[in-house]
């Protein structure tokens, strides 16, 4: 028991390193989409100091990480946690970094389709929502957003298939 806590600490850290590298990585993307989705919106969603700095890119890099390091905790958690009704801790230990990276590759599939749903209908619609005033590129604005919606749905629909590939895993070892 005491090998399977190690290892449940272990997939919690592996996955709070992933997602915040993650959370980065995706913030540089959606950034060179808008970088207005940040300054005109996400610095005062997370702290209106992030204005001062003056190296934008490493701003953005963390609000990636502010925003996504706790995801990754919820999901090692919860991966780790269902890792422990595994025959061993050899299998747990497969079994929950492969429901991570599983995740991880959902969250970024995910992601992708969001950009193209942001860019190809999600901008196009006409509809009168509250942004931010006077956005010079509301397409663009529109696209980063609902990339970031998307990549949020992509870990959620990645946990969901992480936790079913876990059981399956538990299922054909038994």
């Amino acid at each position: 028991m005491a090998k399977k806590i190690g290892i449940l600490i272990l997939i919690v850290i592996v996955s709070i390193i992933l997602a915040s590298i993650y959370g980065i990585l995706h913030n540089q993307i959606s950034y060179s989409i808008s970088s207005e989705y940040f300054t005109k919106f996400k610095f005062d969603q997370i702290g209106k100091w992030l204005h001062q700095v003056e190296n934008e890119r490493i701003a953005i890099s963390f609000v990636g990480f502010v925003s996504t390091w706790w995801f990754g905790l919820l999901l090692g958690l919860i991966i780790g946690i269902v890792g422990m009704f595994q025959p061993n801790s050899k299998i747990m230990w497969k079994s929950g970094i492969g429901a991570i990276f599983r995740t991880l590759g959902i969250a970024i599939g995910i992601g992708i389709v969001g950009i193209l749903v942001g860019k190809f209908l999600i901008s196009n619609l006409n509809a009168n929502w509250n942004l931010p005033a006077e956005l010079i590129d509301r397409k663009s604005f529109l696209t980063a957003g609902t990339m970031h919606n998307f990549s949020y749905f992509g870990g959620i629909i990645g946990l969901i298939y992480g936790i079913i590939y876990q059981l399956k895993i538990k299922k054909a070892s038994a």
